[in-house]
């Protein structure tokens, strides 16, 4: 493990980071799709390529704990993820697809993609009143016809669905939005959808702080949009059980990345305070200064601890719903604190294009609303300890 760490480094450090810095971390203006494709080549001849995609897929097939550091060394650069293949939303996607795609649909959509071959999106998200942080509010719906299902709705924040070859949609197929999950919300399914389907439409980028995300995040619409019944992804009615399989991981391996980035923002930001002289002595030993460098080791800390209880607990098959959501919640706050302290810490620099902190913090701002924003994490972590407070109570 550690020497996949260490040539995850090596090749960010050399082979993405340069060209991360000379766009400003705005992966279309580097070049999108097609930098990625010769981004992901060179990681695979380099060893560092899908260390989570499984075996038979021609990944490492590592464990949640395993591919950390890694993950970590790859979101050092923005465009680290999207080189190494384990950039939202393919790596998510692919950790779905490998517990619950049939053998035919692991040939059609998860080898293709777990090999860098084409990208992929995930289709939940839907403007209000659809679902959004409440999924059981999903208004696209699924109707049965024969040989398969006709899909119509509206979808949102859609990432990476401009030039995705394919699309993991939800959409109802029983009862109606509303009901917070209980049983009146009837269930969603999942189904596999190529780009080309008739009556599937990729309406426009929703523009967005954040620029590093290839694909962007994007409006897609469904009119009459026919799937064959083989490419329902799971079982009918089950698309709500399947989306934990996919959301739990897919925060942690967030977390991870974006460790990479802040940690990066807390690197240049020490070595700009210990060369830079003010007041007679340099700013790091400046009391008010030291406290933002012990305050970001720790915030660093907190989160890879938090991340590594959470890991171990999906790697041990427990759904971890309480420790994913902890560690979501932690890191999308402590990471940005990071942030922000390097930039203050770097002044007039931090805010400019001369050093990677500026980009970085525009780049973490949304990762405390996307995957959950805080505020539902802390609402479902409240109601999961009432809840364990009132059983022990009897």
């Amino acid at each position: 493990m550690s020497d996949l760490v260490s040539r995850t480094r090596e090749f960010i450090r050399t082979s993405v980071l340069p060209l991360d810095d000379e766009h400003d971390g705005d992966i279309e203006a580097a070049g999108g799709d097609a930098l990625r494709v010769r981004l992901q080549e060179q990681a695979r001849a380099a060893g560092v390529f899908a260390p989570h995609a499984p075996v038979d897929c021609g990944g490492l097939g590592l464990g949640m704990v395993e591919r950390s550091a890694a993950f970590e060394e790859a979101g050092y650069s923005l465009f680290g993820p999207l080189a190494t293949g384990v950039a939202a939303p393919d790596e998510g996607n692919v950790h779905l697809l490998a517990h619950v795609a049939t053998d035919a649909q692991r040939a059609t959509y998860l080898q293709p993609l777990a090999r860098g071959e084409v990208r992929s999106a995930f289709a939940m998200t839907e403007p209000a009143p659809g679902a959004g942080s409440d999924p059981s509010a999903l208004t696209t719906r699924a109707t049965k016809v024969d040989g398969g299902w006709v899909v119509n709705g509206r979808k949102w924040f859609i990432t990476g669905a401009d030039g995705a070859s394919f699309f993991i949609t939800m959409a109802r197929t029983s009862g109606e939005p509303g009901g917070a999950g209980s049983a009146g919300s009837g269930g969603a399914t999942m189904f596999l959808m190529p780009a080309d389907t008739e009556g599937l439409q990729v309406v426009r980028h929703v523009g967005t702080v954040d620029r590093s995300m290839v694909g962007g995040h994007c409006e897609v619409t469904f009119t009459d949009a026919f799937v064959p019944d083989s490419e329902v992804l799971g079982g009918v009615d089950e698309g709500f059980r399947y989306a934990q399989v996919r959301l739990g991981p897919a925060r942690m391996t967030h977390v991870m990345r974006w460790t990479g980035a802040a940690r990066r923002a807390h690197e240049v930001a020490v070595a700009h305070v210990a060369g830079r002289q003010a007041f007679g002595s340099r700013l790091a030993d400046l009391g008010m200064i030291q406290q933002m460098i012990a305050d970001n080791e720790i915030d660093l800390a907190a989160t890879r601890a938090l991340l590594r209880t959470a890991c171990e607990e999906l790697d041990a098959g427990e759904r971890a719903s309480a420790s994913t959501s902890i560690a979501k919640t932690f890191a999308g706050e402590a990471l940005h604190r990071v942030v922000d302290r390097a930039t203050q810490m770097c002044g007039g620099l931090g805010v400019s294009t001369d050093l990677p902190v500026a980009k970085i913090a525009r780049e973490i701002r949304p990762f405390r609303i996307y995957d959950g924003p805080s505020e539902v994490h802390r609402w479902s972590i409240a109601k999961r300890a009432v809840r364990r407070i009132e059983k022990e109570l009897g």
